[in-house]
């Protein structure tokens, strides 16, 4: 067997297209992994131990749209992001706003929902939500901007990406996605009302 040295040098080159595509995982497992932290009221908090909140509920909708059951896992500033992109998380719902910085780690859905920074901010009594504040602080804002909020996942998740975009779609054009802001914000429009 002549040819076995060369075909085992060729398994390293043809490794990367082995690699499955994310939606491929999530379908197999039957469920999409989203990680949160789980103390930002309205957008996701616990009560009674019960998760609740605008992102629980989004979420709730990707994975239905997704046809797959939705897993949240409540994790803290330092691994959600990180366990995003190891794969240990599908994606992050946790009010996350696309910065130059990030988008050279992950891919981001287009915006769910466009909000004041200052109202996050001012949820923040504790070192949650850190990405959004470093964010904003990096721009040195004299005003509170409108943020866009986002969902980050692993890099080089073409098909992950259009079935998480075709799925955002169909929540924003069937009024759902106006109907939660409603419901946890009051809002009318795609903008929250400030503080």
């Amino acid at each position: 067997m002549r040819f076995l040295p060369g075909l085992i040098c060729l398994l390293p080159l043809l490794s990367p297209l082995a690699h499955a595509e994310l939606i491929d995982d999530v379908n197999d497992r039957g469920e999409l992994r989203i990680a949160l932290e789980a103390n930002t009221p309205p957008f996701n908090f616990k009560k009674d131990e019960k998760l609740e909140g605008f992102e629980v509920e989004l979420g709730q909708l990707l994975a239905n749209e997704l046809d797959v059951r939705a897993d949240f896992v409540v994790t803290d500033t330092n691994d959600l992001l990180t366990g995003v992109e190891s794969g240990k998380y599908d994606i992050a719902i946790n009010h996350i706003t696309q910065t130059p910085a990030l988008t050279d780690r992950f891919d981001f859905s287009e915006p769910y929902i466009r909000t004041s920074a200052q109202l996050i901010a001012q949820k923040d009594e504790q070192p949650q939500s850190i990405l959004l504040v470093q964010s904003l602080t990096e721009a040195k804002p004299k005003a509170s901007p409108t943020v866009n909020l986002a969902i980050p996942f692993q890099k080089g998740n073409p098909a992950f990406h259009a079935s998480l975009e075709n799925a955002l779609q169909r929540i924003k054009a069937d009024g759902r996605m106006q109907a939660l802001e409603e419901k946890w914000f009051g809002a009318e429009s795609g903008e929250m009302p400030k503080p």
